[in-house]
């Protein structure tokens, strides 16, 4: 039977000389949570690359959107499986070499001449993604003193968070700036740069208590654990089932050039960004308002867009509206499972991340099926509507009633 190390909720101090725990405590939770943003942008860069992309390698939006597909399912797969087969290795080397993945394969992606080519960079990257995720959730209790697990968990998160709504954007400017391969090759230097801060200043961080998958898996029994996993599943497919093609929506019905979607893919990251840190600081006091809130007003502004979004203006406010309610997704949902289990972060972690990313996958499958064959405001409908399924089931499923100290100090 395979077997995950479950981190044990173990002082600072028995890692870090006393002296040192805080500094480098927090250098190493600024470390993780860098990791996580590269990590997670690395995944969904090619959402506002998708037109050149497929321009380049003369395939189709629907195809070109396949490339978000492949590295939702391979993260979605290799996060609790590499905590199984990899979990007596040491935290640190297992991130350094889950990043180096990260590097080579958006090297990769930018080098690619063929979809075939495209397709195993993204491997590369789903694994190394789906790893630094899983395993970077677990580790803030050993990095700093019990009384700041709770804001450092959050920090380490918000990397999640932020990537989903400022990487895009900034992805989307360096390839309308030096072109759609240039942005791979950028944020292939900044995953370098955080596996070297890893190495750096990453304490050694030793595999402690062990788990057997099948039990991590069995978390998942839990009607709270269940429920959260069953609205990220339907809020995460309803996002990326939308958003994954807003560039060719954009262009379609606001007549917006690769500037101009540039833009109000900022505006959309700046006021996600917002949205991430107001939704966290609410979810602590109510996980199951906060989620139906944000479920609620995504699904109002995805199903408006297509009738009110061939003004400019209107289009930009949607979309700001848009990235303040999704950038709240990841840390709301992460505080209700951890919540739910906070005896077992790591293994609910794993959890979280293989239906968030098999989510992705999903939904860019779907909407990139939808929009080729009817259009790309009909995968904009399908996502308000997995929005709304998304809401009523935060509503009415069994929620966490307190917060823990692990999660909310």
């Amino acid at each position: 039977m395979s077997h995950v190390e479950e981190v044990a909720d173990t002082p600072p101090s028995q890692h870090l000389s006393p002296r040192a725990s805080d500094r480098r405590g927090w250098l190493g939770v600024v470390t993780l949570a860098g990791g996580t943003f590269t990590v997670v942008t690395s995944e969904m860069l090619p959402v506002g690359l998708l037109t050149p992309m497929s321009d380049a390698l003369r395939i189709s939006t629907g195809a070109a959107g396949l490339s978000l597909t492949v590295t939702g399912l391979v993260a979605a797969v290799s996060a609790p499986l590499l905590t199984a087969w990899c979990g007596r290795f040491d935290r640190r080397l297992m991130l350094g070499v889950l990043m180096a993945l990260v590097v080579l394969g958006n090297l990769g992606t930018a080098w690619s001449p063929n979809f075939g080519t495209l397709t195993a960079a993204r491997v590369l990257v789903g694994i190394g993604m789906g790893g630094v995720w899983a395993i970077a959730a677990g580790l803030a209790v050993r990095l700093v003193p019990s009384r700041s697990v709770g804001p450092a968990t959050s920090l380490v998160f918000s990397g999640v968070a932020v990537a989903s709504v400022l990487g895009i954007p900034a992805g989307t400017y360096i390839g309308a700036l030096i072109g759609w391969r240039a942005a791979f090759v950028v944020t292939a230097v900044l995953a370098l740069g955080v596996l070297v801060a890893m190495v750096v200043l990453l304490p050694n961080l030793p595999a402690e208590r062990s788990t057997s998958l099948r039990a991590a898996l069995g978390r998942a029994r839990d009607p709270r654990v269940r429920t959260g996993l069953i609205v990220v599943a339907f809020l995460v497919t309803g996002h990326f089932a939308a958003y994954t093609y807003i560039r060719p929506v954009l262009e379609d019905r606001a007549a917006a050039d690769a500037s101009q979607i540039g833009t109000l893919l900022l505006v959309y990251g700046i006021t996600g960004v917002a949205g991430t840190f107001a939704a966290g600081s609410l979810a602590v006091r109510s996980p199951r308002r906060t989620l139906v809130a944000i479920a609620t007003v995504l699904a109002a502004t995805v199903l408006l867009l297509p009738v009110l979004g061939s003004a400019l203006p209107v289009a930009g406010l949607l979309m700001a509206v848009w990235g303040l309610s999704y950038g709240g997704v990841s840390v709301t949902s992460q505080i209700w499972l951890a919540t739910s289990a906070p005896d077992a972060r790591e293994s609910v972690s794993a959890l979280f991340v293989g239906v968030f990313n098999a989510a992705i996958a999903t939904g860019a499958l779907i909407g990139g099926l939808i929009t080729d064959r009817l259009g790309v405001e009909s995968a904009l409908l399908l996502g308000g509507l997995l929005a709304v399924a998304a809401a009523t089931t935060a509503a009415f499923g069994q929620a966490p009633s307190t917060i823990s100290s692990t999660v909310a100090e």
